[in-house]
């Protein structure tokens, strides 16, 4: 037995002496092109590795902690090239490819993959012809394993596949659509790095130090950890055991649970830092280009949340572009799809806007796409070549349209009012006449309007609103009938003109009153 443990042990030495590359410098991976790229990975303390890609070799050594890292310098779009990574042992990784990285994040609409048999929830529309046409070898997608840990992690799990019909069924479908059509117009390699997790909420992608400098943020990081604290001393604790001062708000589509085991909240992806830590911490500082952001079914706290999601959302595109260092790089959300649930209702979608005051930011509308009863849309088809236009237009320059007309003013006009928009080239009603808006007059009461095209404007007015101030379009958890789009086909995203409380509805609808 003496025997076998020092055999064991000698065995464990011999594999910490290993230069070992990070998951995501594996086979089939893809670099970012133009500009500088991180490679890093483990070692014996104090051994020296060198890195060799496409005629070029950079050096490091391992630190106390084993851990080395290299900087290459930028690399030209390109490829297959091996990787090598040399120190007492070799390690040589195969078909790596140089062009556009991209990183795909948030909840279960970003996880949902292609085909319904890899996730009961998901599968495209068209699922069969879009798996049997996946024949894409200069597009890879590495899925992050799920991780929820408490402190940074320092490694993640997962691996770069081939995009083919055999692997694309496993793909986030969102990340592969956009990668595909972004590749059908740049002619490069597109590589996507996929870290999401249902249900997750904005904060729980945020690291701790972020959340606790802003004191509108900080409450949550410190009922976590009561929490946290609460269930590793009192094993055995049910829920309506705990302390008032570890309770934290649910999110909106919770619903009061019945009293059982406290579980672990670490495990819970509604809380903060969880899933920064266990995923983004990782993979930081891969280099790549830019992010696509589908989240925000899960804000937490009813209306508190909804007011506080803005302000979560700007502290983690400013942090995530702090610990990436390449400056104001691409973010790009999703606003959440038409959906009968108080989930997915305007002031949601209001909120999720708010992030276009940051520079480089961009939104993909679904108010068209989405499912009166499935959270889960499952033509995201459209999405995907959205998301693409708005990178395609914004990232590289290309002169196309990314934008459905957008609202700029409006002003009253005797009956009417008058609603301008940008992005108005072509405005049209898509089957039939223009609905989904809604006019008020003094009294704040709403109705539904007649709304008639005229050039870049629209007219709207309502015979029962004889002095009308202000306009509303599909504003609705479901706003079935919204058809406002432009000439390419981008639809409007909801809008008001008005700033009164519009918090009565859901809140009616949180509270069940």
């Amino acid at each position: 037995m003496r025997r076998l443990l020092m055999v064991l042990a000698l065995a464990v030495g011999v594999a910490k002496a290993d230069v070992t590359p990070s998951a995501l410098f594996s086979d089939h991976a893809v670099l970012q092109s133009g500009m500088s790229v991180p490679v890093w990975g483990t070692a014996q303390a104090g051994e020296k590795v060198a890195v060799t890609i496409a005629g070029q070799t950079q050096k490091a050594t391992a630190g106390a902690d084993g851990r080395w890292m290299v900087r290459l310098k930028k690399l030209k779009t390109g490829g297959p090239f091996d990787m090598t990574i040399a120190g007492k042992n070799t390690v040589t990784v195969h078909d790596v490819l140089v062009g556009e990285v991209w990183v795909g994040s948030g909840q279960s609409n970003m996880a949902f993959t292609v085909s319904k048999k890899k996730a009961s929830y998901a599968g495209l529309a068209d699922e069969d012809a879009e798996i049997a046409a996946a024949n894409y070898p200069q597009i890879r997608i590495f899925m992050a394993t799920t991780a929820k840990t408490y402190e940074p992690a320092a490694e993640i799990a997962g691996s770069w596949q081939v995009c083919t019909p055999e692997n694309v069924p496993a793909f986030s479908a969102v990340s592969y659509l956009f990668a595909r059509d972004l590749q059908k117009e740049l002619k490069v390699p597109v590589g996507m790095l996929v870290v999401a997790f249902g249900a997750s909420t904005a904060e729980s992608w945020v690291r701790r130090e972020a959340l606790t400098a802003n004191p509108a943020l900080a409450p949550m990081v410190t009922r976590f950890d009561a929490l946290e604290n609460f269930y590793k001393t009192h094993p055995g604790a049910t829920t309506d055991q705990v302390p008032a001062e570890a309770k934290a708000p649910q999110t909106i589509n919770a619903r009061p649970g019945k009293v059982g085991p406290l579980k672990d909240p670490v495990q819970d992806q509604h809380q903060p830092t969880v899933l920064f830590n266990g995923m983004v911490h990782p993979i930081l500082p891969y280099a790549m280009r830019g992010v696509i952001w589908y989240q925000g079914e899960s804000i937490t706290g009813g209306l508190a949340g909804i007011a506080r999601y803005p302000t979560v959302m700007e502290t983690l595109v400013k942090d995530w572009r702090s610990l990436w260092g390449e400056g104001d790089f691409p973010f790009y959300v999703v606003q959440l799809a038409a959906l009968n649930d108080v989930s997915n209702n305007p002031l949601v979608r209001e909120a999720q806007s708010k992030i276009l005051a940051l520079p480089k930011t961009g939104m993909a509308v679904t108010i068209d796409i989405g499912d009166p009863k499935d959270v889960h849309p499952h033509n995201k088809a459209p999405l995907g070549d959205r998301l693409a236009r708005i990178a395609l237009a914004q990232t590289y320059g290309k002169k196309i349209e990314f934008s459905g007309p957008h609202y700029l003013d409006a002003s009253v006009t005797d009956d009417s009012v008058i609603v301008k928009f940008d992005h108005a080239a072509g405005l049209m009603a898509k089957s039939g006449a223009l609905k989904g808006f809604q006019v008020a007059g003094p009294d704040h009461a709403f109705v539904d309007a007649d709304a008639t095209i005229k050039g870049d404007l629209i007219e709207v007015k309502s015979a029962k609103v004889p002095i009308p101030v202000a306009v509303r379009y599909a504003w609705a958890n479901y706003p079935e009938g919204a058809n406002l789009y432009n000439g390419d086909g981008l639809p409007a995203a909801p809008f008001r003109t008005d700033n009164w409380d519009a918090s009565a509805p859901v809140e009616a609808q949180i509270t069940g009153k």
